[in-house]
């Protein structure tokens, strides 16, 4: 099992923007080495490795690693994305530690600008000596802040950036009323985001090169295309919850790469057999038969190859903390091009 501790900076919000220009590691997603994503070292300014706290939320499972996404992870269809940002919790003591060591990074930076000092010191009295008082340190077992956590892989997205409320002292066993306010649904959509999906490369007759007018057939072995599931747990500041969002292949779409085919069956879209596999593998005797699922090409590929498009729709759902019962999540798909070389059938006159 593959368990991944994600790294993401949560936000100040009440800097300035021109503060949190020059104090990257509140602005930014956190990188391991304390720097924003994309940034130059010699760009950087207030930054110490180790100085910025990171999501506590927890993936495992079939999961892809924090910077490798949208490689092998399913695409959500429709207009539905998991969320880029959101609100989790941190202890008192935690909190006042981000404040005072960021507070100090930027103060003691040679050469910091002014209106960066001003509003770090600023942000820091609201939460030290105005507002609230020593980061209600004195209230430690009775609640926790929330604050705002970026996707460290999103984060120039413009979901992003709607979590822009300030740190929110809560009581314990309360939600802040703030968009994306982590529960267990909204663990379930940032582990949809993680799930890692076996390559869609299909398995064709003929393999090597096909033939004009003749049925390719398709297929995808069941052993491949089971179920995968991630997980996504948080236990902090008295929220201890958990989903797993579960994503089960349930059709292969076909696009032959050329407008000169036809695809069994005629939709392109074959349908899962009950033993989890896709198509039917071809086997000598079947020559003369129609492929439950594949191709008939129309015309050669010439001196090159057709681009064929294999997309598995994956149904995913979700359980979790209050939620026993599989909860739909919107419906993904993943697909991998492989390149089809067709050639026309030689005849001998004699």
């Amino acid at each position: 099992m593959h368990v991944v501790t994600p790294r993401r900076t949560w936000l100040l919000a009440g800097f300035t923007a021109a503060a949190l220009a020059v104090t990257s590691g509140i602005a930014f997603a956190g990188r391991g080495d304390g720097r924003a994503q994309g940034s130059n070292p010699a760009e950087t300014s207030g930054n110490r490795s180790g100085k910025y706290l990171s999501s506590v939320v927890r993936f495992s499972g079939n999961t892809v690693s924090s910077g490798s996404r949208g490689t092998r992870t399913v695409t959500p269809v429709g207009d539905w994305s998991p969320p880029a940002c959101w609100y989790e919790p941190r202890t008192a003591q935690e909190f006042s530690k981000y404040v005072e060591d960021s507070y100090n990074d930027t103060i003691n930076t040679p050469g910091q600008h002014s209106y960066a000092k001003t509003s770090v010191g600023q942000f820091r009295n609201r939460y030290k000596d105005g507002k609230y008082k020593n980061y209600n340190l004195n209230k430690a077992d009775e609640g926790s802040w929330w604050v705002a956590v970026r996707d460290e892989d999103r984060w120039m997205e413009p979901e992003a950036q709607v979590c822009d409320r300030d740190p929110i002292w809560v009581e314990t066993g309360d939600t802040p009323d703030v968009p994306n306010a982590v529960t267990p649904q909204v663990l379930a959509e940032l582990a949809y985001n993680r799930i890692q999906l076996p390559t869609t490369e299909v398995a064709l007759a003929p393999e090597a090169a096909t033939k004009v007018n003749l049925p390719t057939w398709a297929w995808l072995d069941k052993a491949r295309f089971k179920q995968v599931s991630v997980t996504a747990a948080l236990n902090v500041g008295g929220l201890n919850i958990q989903a797993t969002t579960t994503a089960k292949p349930v059709s292969l779409k076909l696009e032959p790469g050329t407008p000169d085919a036809e695809t069994y069956p005629t939709s392109g879209e074959c349908a899962i057999n009950e033993d989890g596999s896709i198509g039917e593998p071809y086997a000598k005797g079947k020559a003369d038969k129609t492929p439950p699922c594949g191709i008939r090409y129309l015309r050669s590929s010439g001196d090159g190859t057709f681009r064929l498009q294999a997309t598995v729709t994956w149904e995913v759902t979700w359980t979790g903390t209050g939620s026993p019962n599989p909860t739909q999540l919107p419906n993904g798909t993943f697909g991998n091009d492989q390149d089809v070389t067709v050639q026309e059938i030689q005849s001998v006159n004699r």
